[in-house]
């Protein structure tokens, strides 16, 4: 008969043992064992002080949930998390700044274009002029400053000494040759003696005859800036490229929203008709008083080749103090200047913000020694007290002009 052996004497069965800490943890492990709670054989260390190593419910070590973390003491960091204490990653946060720095500087940048261009006056039509010369290898503007007083009220006429003269006629104009031989600024005296040739009306759209002989700043009497384009045109062979226009106030106003305008004057001089009253040296004009300064002509032995002559001048300080960093960069010394031009510029239709930037930059190299500034070569006197031309030297300045070559015409006066 087979039966087990009976167990041997002294044997006793063997109690399930586990180790326990030493230390201060020995306290929270023994609430596993204590305080009344039946033995539980999956009560371990870990459980009563919230660390799970991940071995109870079948983690990987490192790995809570199976995922990818801090993963515990030792554990690998997961992707996108900077270990405690490391240091910030400089190049990112310079490269993420750039980037936000650009496009809020484009931003700024195209929303200024877009303002601007929308205040800009696109009023003349040069496709309106007839007969027209063929287009040559520089840019050329026609700059008119007009004696408009739009906009102005009595008291600013009268502290502008500009009269109350209705409509408006040419006070300067001046040719701009932007060639990358160097740009050049040629002065047409508002006297000069040139023939009013046939043209079509911009308003009426009537075919009209020749004139003959007369002022140049008739033309723009009779009939505004196209004719003005057409009879520049066909008294000098030279295409116009593009036609800007400003009056007295917006003049003015543009002056003083650039806080003035440095002049060095070489002499001084009083006039009581323009309201110039200026001494000898270095001075900033207001735009009273740089209105002045450009509109003088009986202060001077020659009149109106002097006054041009000044024009020229100031045209180019302008330009050069407004075409810089300091302005252009500056929202608050930019929009104040554009806000007081643009809505008294008038220029052609095809004119773009770009390229009244062009004319600019054109106007300020000149004062910057890269170009050449002169009045219209002169033979000696016309009928009405007028001047006119010298034809062979305004010949060759134009065939220098429309060959993109350096000028080497001068004027004797």
């Amino acid at each position: 008969m087979n039966e087990w052996p009976e167990q041997p004497e002294g044997a006793r069965p063997m109690r399930h043992v586990q180790r326990r800490p030493q230390g201060p943890q020995s306290s929270q492990y023994q609430q596993g064992y204590d305080q009344g709670q039946a033995y539980n054989p999956n009560f371990t260390q870990a459980q009563a002080t919230g660390y799970d190593s991940g071995y109870s419910t079948g983690q990987v070590y490192g790995s809570p949930q199976g995922g990818r973390g801090h993963g515990g003491p030792g554990g690998p960091a997961g992707p996108g998390t900077r270990p405690a204490g490391a240091a910030p990653d400089w190049r990112k946060r310079i490269k993420v700044g750039s980037i936000v720095l650009v496009a809020g500087v484009l931003a700024w940048g195209i929303g200024t274009y877009a303002w601007a261009s929308s205040q800009m006056r696109n009023e003349v039509d040069l496709s309106k002029v007839i007969e027209r010369p063929a287009e040559g290898d520089c840019t050329t503007y026609l700059i008119v400053g007009s004696d408009s007083r739009e906009g102005m009220s009595a008291e600013e006429k009268k502290k502008l000494h500009t009269g109350s003269a209705e409509g408006k006629r040419t006070d300067s104009m001046m040719i701009l040759a932007a060639c990358s031989s160097g740009n050049t600024m040629v002065s047409l005296p508002r006297d000069s003696w040139v023939t009013i040739p046939n043209f079509v009306g911009s308003e009426s759209g009537k075919a009209f005859p020749a004139r003959g002989g007369s002022k140049l700043n008739a033309a723009y009497a009779m009939d505004g800036p196209e004719l003005l384009v057409r009879t520049v045109e066909f008294n000098t062979g030279l295409r116009i490229d593009h036609y800007a226009e400003i009056g007295f106030a917006g003049f003015a106003n543009i002056v003083d929203a650039l806080g003035g305008v440095e002049m060095n004057i070489e002499k001084g001089f009083k006039d009581k008709k323009s309201g110039a009253d200026f001494q000898a040296g270095k001075q900033t004009l207001d735009g009273e008083q740089a209105l002045a300064f450009v509109r003088t002509r009986y202060a001077f032995a020659e009149s109106d080749l002097a006054r041009t002559k000044n024009q020229q001048k100031f045209l180019s300080a302008l330009a050069n103090q407004a075409a810089t960093p300091g302005t252009i960069l500056n929202p608050f010394a930019l929009y104040p200047t554009l806000g007081a031009g643009l809505d008294t510029l008038i220029v052609d239709k095809d004119m773009s913000l770009w390229d009244l930037g062009q004319m600019f930059f054109a106007m300020k190299s000149i004062s910057g020694g890269d170009g050449k500034s002169m009045n219209m070569p002169i033979a000696g006197s016309a009928p009405q007290g007028s001047l006119k031309w010298d034809m062979p030297k305004v010949k060759q300045l134009v065939e220098q002009i429309k060959n993109d070559e350096p000028v080497t015409v001068t004027s004797d006066r």
